[in-house]
C-alpha cells in the first residue's frame, strides 16, 4: 500500500487532501479540455453578439434593406435558407412554444442509442406560423435546432370572414384540409365570437397563426402528436394556395428581387472578391 501511495502522482495545487485519485485530469470538469459533457460550453456565449454575415443573395438583400418585408419574399416564392432573415423581419414578435419532447431509440450492435426529438411551434399571432422538428443527443440542442427549422418553415396565413365583411379578418377564408400519416385535419370557417373549437395541439398552432374563430374536424390517429401538428400546419399553409374568386383579378407582374438588384449584388457582393478576401 505504501508503494502504491508513493507511485501515485502528486495532488494538484488547491485540491482538497484525500480527494485526488490520479488519472487524466478532472474528467472534463476542469478548463474545458475534457471530452465529456462539459466540452465547449464556454464557447457559445458570444454567438448572440456576433454580427450576422449573410451567406445567400436573399440574406444580403435583406440586410442591405433592399427587401422591405417578408411578403415580398413570399410573393416570388424565394426559398429562405437563413433563419436570421425571419429574425430581421419578425424579431421580438415571434414567440415559440415546445409542443413535445420525446425520446427515440435506434438499435445498434452495441445496444440502444437514445436521442431526443423536439417539436416546436412558432408564430407572431398576426398571420405567420411555423413548425420545427429536430432530433439530437441532448434536449437543449434539439429544442434549439427545432426553433431554427421552425423559423425556416414559417408561412403566411390568409385570414378571411364568415358572413359580412365587417371589421378585421377573423377566420380562414375557406375550408382547407391537411394530412400527415393517418392524421387528417380539416379547418372550417366560423362566425365571429365562436373561438377556436379544436384540440389542445392544433389550438396552439391556430392561436399563433392569428386566427380567432374556426371549427376543426380531425380523422385518424390524433394521439400521434407530431403528425397531428404537421397536419394542422399543412392545412394552415394551404389558405394561400386556394384560389378564391376575389383573387381572380389580373395581377401586374413585377421583377423578382434577384432580377431587380442583379447589378447591385454584382457591384457590392462580388463572389470573386469575397473569395480573395477570405
Amino acid at each position: 500500500m505504501a508503494d502504491a501511495a508513493a507511485a501515485a502522482p502528486p495532488a494538484p495545487e488547491g485540491a482538497p487532501a484525500g480527494e485526488f485519485r490520479g488519472g487524466f485530469g478532472g474528467r472534463g470538469r476542469g478548463r474545458g479540455r475534457g471530452r465529456g459533457r462539459g466540452r465547449g460550453r464556454g464557447r457559445g456565449g458570444d454567438k448572440g453578439d456576433k454580427e450576422w454575415v449573410p451567406a445567400t443573395k436573399l440574406g444580403r438583400l435583406v440586410k442591405d434593406m433592399k427587401i422591405k418585408s417578408l411578403e415580398e419574399i413570399y410573393l416570388f416564392s424565394l426559398p429562405v435558407k437563413e433563419f436570421e432573415i425571419i429574425d430581421y423581419f419578425l424579431g421580438s414578435t415571434l414567440k415559440d412554444e415546445v409542443l413535445k419532447i420525446m425520446p427515440v431509440q435506434k438499435q445498434t450492435t452495441a445496444g440502444q442509442r437514445t436521442r431526443f426529438k423536439a417539436i416546436v411551434a412558432l408564430g407572431d399571432f398576426n398571420g405567420h406560423v411555423g413548425l420545427g422538428v429536430k432530433c439530437s443527443k441532448e434536449v437543449a440542442t434539439a429544442i434549439r435546432g427545432a426553433i431554427i427549422l421552425g423559423k425556416l418553415s414559417i408561412v403566411p396565413v390568409r385570414r378571411g370572414y364568415w358572413g359580412n365583411k365587417l371589421g378585421s379578418p377573423h377566420t380562414i377564408p375557406c375550408k382547407v384540409t391537411g394530412k400527415c400519416g393517418s392524421s387528417t385535419m380539416r379547418l372550417i370557417p366560423a362566425p365571429r365570437g365562436t373561438g377556436i373549437v379544436a384540440a389542445p395541439v392544433p389550438k396552439k398552432l391556430l392561436t399563433m397563426a392569428g386566427i380567432d374563430d374556426v371549427y376543426t374536424q380531425s380523422v385518424g390517429a390524433t394521439a400521434t402528436l407530431g403528425n397531428f401538428a404537421k397536419a394542422t400546419f399543412m392545412a394552415i399553409s394551404k389558405t394561400y394556395s386556394f384560389l378564391t374568386p376575389d383573387l381572380w383579378n389580373e395581377s401586374a407582374f413585377t421583377k423578382s428581387p434577384y432580377e431587380e438588384f442583379t447589378d447591385y449584388l454584382a457591384k457590392h457582393h462580388d463572389p470573386e472578391k469575397n473569395r480573395v478576401a477570405a
